[in-house]
């Protein structure tokens, strides 16, 4: 029973229509973590980033490895 961890499920989105990126406030400080459609520029907030695990969490849970650009 033990010697078992959580399975890593991958996600998918878009990657045609959507771009990964941090969206931060710049009077709060909080950054999220979600993606922007290059059509249309709407923006879809998928989790709340507060430290470097959580970015590394959302990475992998997308399959993202490049460098996220970050909007303010």
């Amino acid at each position: 029973m033990f010697g078992f961890g959580k399975k890593k499920i991958t996600k998918t989105y878009d990657k045609e229509n959507l771009v990964p990126i941090l969206r931060s406030s710049i009077c709060t400080g909080e950054t999220t973590a979600g993606f922007k459609n290059i059509h249309t520029g709407a923006y879809q907030e998928v989790m709340l980033i507060t430290n470097a695990d959580d970015l590394k969490e959302f990475k992998q849970t997308y399959g993202i490895v490049e460098d996220m650009k970050t909007e303010y």
